[in-house]
């Protein structure tokens, strides 16, 4: 078969059949090029790619007839006209990290001795330096001298490259507004860390649910599963946020008919404001009674006389579903009415003021 492909030139090609231990490529001929299947399969011996599935490769050589590929040169491969060659045309190649030296570490390549920097070893996840020796790794040759008596790797590169294509992959395959199902990684006070396909995404505790969730951890645990919906991906900065809310049921949607204008409903104080009381009347829906309807003076710390949990009669004054909104008065009962109409009377003739009723001042404001 007459060579097509130059020794290191790279092609981009789908996989037409995956065996034990090949990967066969489609060229558009008719016989179909080859690919060591261990070069991609992982160190629990799970091939990482699927049939269909397009992949990047360098030509290797034709043997007998057969068209190999590689995604990367391994040791058999590595003579110094080999390695020169990968140098030229940016074939990645396995070495083995002997020890650590001056500057960095000493690599075989092969038979070949080289060298990789520090700043060239790893890359987010950086380990200390002892950690790599003794590891087998992927490198490109940045260097090739002296005929190749001096010859610089970096393994950073190739990780970089696979982060880069990984996050490509990512792009296509999550967008903003779909449903994804995770695992959750970690949980912080802020929100959760879910793991999609390699890749975490946060799930900010205010997206979580309508009712609002003091602690995650009563929620969550970690490696528990989650269906959210994808509402933002800044893939520039690798963030992407999830939200469990979006998938919820609107907990406002037939507010307007459950709490018709002057229901009485008894509710509990969910958060106290400078300007009035949010009554918990339903899951994730407050009302608000402003602080002028309330028998207190206008100047009054609300928060020195009423705490959350506080319990409240309330009727319902308007309710604007689009806003998410509803308006509030506090309900005083006919005995409190009574008392309060007695201390006007009382009152009526006195300017001291030096006893304050709150009661008797809800009814002021109510005449």
């Amino acid at each position: 078969m007459k060579n097509l492909y130059e020794p290191g030139q790279q092609i981009e090609t789908k996989i037409v059949a995956i065996t034990d231990d090949t990967i066969f490529l489609d060229l558009g001929l008719k016989s179909e090029g080859i690919l060591n299947k261990a070069e991609l399969t992982d160190e629990n011996g799970v091939c990482q790619v699927k049939e269909g599935e397009t992949i990047k490769v360098f030509f290797l050589a034709n043997k007998s007839e057969e068209l190999h590929f590689t995604t990367r040169l391994s040791g058999k491969d590595t003579g110094k006209e080999i390695l020169e060659n990968a140098y030229k045309n940016g074939i990645p190649v396995e070495g083995h990290v002997t020890q650590e030296i001056k500057g960095g570490f000493e690599v075989m390549v092969g038979s070949t001795t080289a060298f990789c920097p520090y700043s060239q070893m790893g890359y987010r996840d950086r380990k200390e330096p002892s950690e790599y020796v003794g590891q087998h790794l992927t490198f490109r040759i940045q260097e090739y001298k002296n005929d190749g008596k001096n010859i610089v790797l970096s393994n950073r590169q190739i990780l970089e490259e696979e982060a880069n294509d990984k996050l490509n992959r990512l792009q296509k395959e999550l967008t903003v507004g779909m449903t994804v199902t995770g695992k959750i990684k970690s949980i912080e006070s802020y929100g959760a860390f879910v793991e999609l396909n390699g890749f975490q995404a946060l799930l900010p505790i205010s997206e979580v649910s309508h009712v609002r969730v003091a602690d995650l951890h009563d929620v969550f645990k970690v490696g528990q599963e989650v269906t959210a919906k994808i509402i933002k991906a800044d893939w520039a900065h690798e963030k992407m946020s999830l939200s469990t809310k979006e998938l919820e049921a609107d907990p406002w949607e037939g507010i307007a008919e459950k709490f018709p204008v002057g229901t009485k409903i008894e509710g509990s104080v969910s958060r106290v404001a400078d300007f009035g009381l949010f009554i918990n009347l339903a899951p994730a829906v407050d009302g608000l009674v402003h602080i002028s309807k309330l028998p207190v003076e206008r100047n009054t710390n609300l928060k020195k006389v009423y705490k959350a949990g506080d319990t409240l009669t309330v009727t319902v004054d308007s309710v604007d579903t689009e806003e998410k909104r509803i308006s509030l008065s506090p309900v005083v009962s006919n005995e409190e009415q009574d008392n309060a109409s007695e201390y006007l009377s009382k009152q009526k003739d006195s300017d001291d003021g030096e006893t304050y009723n709150p009661f008797a001042e809800l009814l002021k404001k109510r005449k």
